[in-house]
């Protein structure tokens, strides 16, 4: 289909399209191997974009994910490594000591894998209840008891981000972060959680049994754990969505194509009115959820912080979510039996974009943080 309506800048374009060749060649070389070769193989596809001329390293970032997911790359593995980039690497660069960050190994590479820790059974958007505990030890260490739920990569990844109890009540200072070796004593996963939806991506529970931690493994100080959930959370939210980009190009096209050679009632099902009025409206929610996305990335680029854009993020967040939701709706409807059979070339996924109302914060808490925003004495 002709591009120009969607169009970012030229060199968003550029670099989008070099990250789609390059994943779809890594995608192909990869077929049959286990998830970490194929994380690997992306994780080096992505990287190999370089420095895109005339982007930011965030928008450069953004635009090889969008090319990623465009390639045809899984919706779950494409939100992995989202995930992976802008809900962990991003917040962790600038709050571990460079002795933690070299620690943690390869993670921009590929070879090392991070998960993020917080959700328990009892509670998840609630993090002030929270069970697990890290108690301190006479040396500087703790020892940490609990479990952790609904953890994305948990069954595959080498090091989670854990949060944990360091103290009782409800104050601001009750939790902490540590960073926790999967492989040492007493860490034991669950198998991976069979899911109906992002099914490319694992995801598993997290036992802790007295796990002893050494003082380096403290991220910041003890006390900071809303600190640095906060911010992990402003970026997810803020960029995020950007996985959704290039599945929801891919599904575009493939509609357009289908409309315009799709024959029934002696016509090309593309000249009904109303079927053009779905397309273009599939259209808008596309190209209003990468405007957002990239604005989001341009202003990083530009040196805010995440914290300062948190309620357009979360914004943001909510706006692509519920388009994702709507553009899917309408791609399967125009699908008609198609959309419901695997191998169809026309199967809609409508499972993995509702999941985005719910994942990095449910949209409706979100909403309460924009009015808050707004000076709405809305309590939390």
């Amino acid at each position: 289909m002709t591009d120009d309506v969607l169009v970012q800048s030229p060199e968003i374009e550029a670099a989008v399209a070099d990250a789609s060749k390059r994943a779809a060649f890594a995608l192909e070389s990869c077929r049959g191997v286990g998830y970490r070769d194929r994380w690997r193989a992306l994780t080096d596809a992505i990287a190999a974009g370089g420095d895109a001329e005339g982007l930011g390293p965030v928008t450069r970032e953004v635009a090889a994910l969008e090319g990623v997911g465009r390639a045809g790359v899984g919706a779950g593995l494409t939100y992995a490594l989202t995930s992976q980039r802008f809900g962990l690497q991003a917040p962790l660069r600038s709050i571990l000591t460079p002795g933690q960050w070299r620690a943690l190994g390869d993670v921009e590479g590929g070879a090392a894998l991070l998960c993020h820790a917080l959700t328990e059974e009892g509670g998840g958007s609630d993090p002030l209840s929270m069970a697990t505990r890290a108690e301190p030890l006479a040396d500087g260490g703790y020892v940490l008891t609990g479990r952790k739920a609904y953890v994305t990569a948990a069954p595959v990844a080498d090091t989670a981000l854990v949060f944990a109890r360091t103290s009782e009540g409800g104050h601001p200072f009750v939790l902490t972060p540590f960073l926790v070796d999967l492989s040492a004593p007493g860490v034991s996963r669950s198998e991976p959680f069979a899911k109906t939806a992002l099914v490319e991506v694992p995801m598993g529970a997290l036992d802790f049994d007295r796990v002893r931690l050494g003082p380096r493994t403290l991220v910041g100080r003890e006390g900071a754990g809303l600190a640095v959930l906060n911010a992990t959370t402003a970026w997810e939210r803020a960029l995020l969505p950007a996985y959704a980009l290039g599945p929801m190009r891919r599904v575009l096209d493939r509609t357009v194509e289908w409309a315009r050679t799709r024959r029934h009632f002696g016509r090309r099902m593309g000249e009904s009115h109303l079927v053009a009025a779905r397309v273009a409206d599939m259209a808008l929610a596309l190209m209003r959820s990468r405007r957002l996305v990239y604005a989001m990335a341009a202003r990083l680029d530009a040196g805010e912080s995440p914290a300062a854009v948190g309620v357009e993020a979360a914004l943001t967040k909510i706006s692509v979510a519920e388009d994702h939701q709507a553009f899917t709706r309408w791609a399967a409807m125009l699908g008609g039996a198609r959309s419901f059979v695997e191998e169809s070339g026309l199967t809609a996924d409508l499972a993995t974009p509702m999941a985005a109302s719910v994942y990095a914060g449910p949209d409706d808490l979100l909403r309460v943080s924009v009015a808050r925003g707004l000076g709405l004495p809305v309590e939390n």
